[in-house]
């Protein structure tokens, strides 16, 4: 004998809350798991070791954090890979073409010279979009207390850290820049006065002379800071 439809319609009611209620018990018990892997990993993987370098999630990764905090996660990932093609990469191959060998390979390159500040300006520009898109995505994170100790220190060395090193080494290098417009500029107002021929100047006037030396002692000081504070990066990043 078949219950009424009535009794049917309540027994595949009941059978559906208890499966909903089943997985939702499911999904809830996992979160623990997820996220002690999750700190495991921000912990052994990135704070536990040198420089800023990060690991690249892998399938055994992913199922161990879960969606939620592989999500997570991606911020940092995201962030290195944005740096890595909008503002490292560039920025080697400006620093390749702004190696000067004389004076007069200034006077040649004043093309190119104008090229390289405004490169620099567009990673400065790449740079602080990339970190504000970071730290939004941050800030925006709801993370159990124990988990986001952990995530922001994590987030401090590979994003944080890195970024406000690379920041540091833009105004060396606008100085630089600003050394060599100095120097172009006086060697265009005293053509007549001034032969520049490769590495070699001749300068008949004394007061010309020291003027020039003057300028060109602040564009060699202005290179050694802007070297200075590459090496100041690589060791912060290579420490941090």
């Amino acid at each position: 004998m078949r219950p009424p439809l009535s009794h049917r319609n309540s027994l595949l009611r009941l059978l559906a809350l208890v499966w909903l209620a089943a997985a939702l018990l499911a999904g809830c018990s996992q979160e623990p798991k997820q996220r002690a892997a999750f700190i495991s990993f921000l912990q052994t993987r990135i704070l536990d070791r040198p420089g800023a370098t990060i690991p690249l999630l892998g399938k055994e990764d992913r199922e161990q954090l879960g969606d939620d905090y592989a999500s997570q996660y991606a911020v940092i990932q995201t962030f290195h890979e944005a740096l890595n093609d909008s503002v490292s990469k560039p920025a080697r191959a400006l620093l390749s073409k702004g190696s000067f060998h004389s004076v007069g390979d200034i006077m040649k390159r004043r093309e190119d010279i104008k090229t390289m500040q405004e490169g620099v300006q567009q990673l400065r520009k790449a740079l602080d979009e990339n970190l504000a898109k970071a730290d939004a995505a941050h800030a925006a994170m709801k993370q159990p207390e124990d988990l986001k100790a952990v995530f922001d220190k994590a987030y401090a060395k590979t994003v944080t850290v890195p970024a406000n090193a690379f920041k540091d080494t833009f105004p060396a290098i606008d100085a630089m820049f600003g050394s060599v417009g100095k120097v172009v500029a006086y060697l265009d107002a005293h053509r007549d006065q001034i032969k520049v021929s490769g590495a070699m100047l001749e300068v008949s006037d004394p007061k010309l002379q020291a003027e020039l030396q003057a300028l060109l002692n602040d564009l060699n000081s202005k290179g050694q800071a802007v070297n200075a504070a590459q090496d100041a990066l690589l060791k912060a990043v290579n420490r941090s």
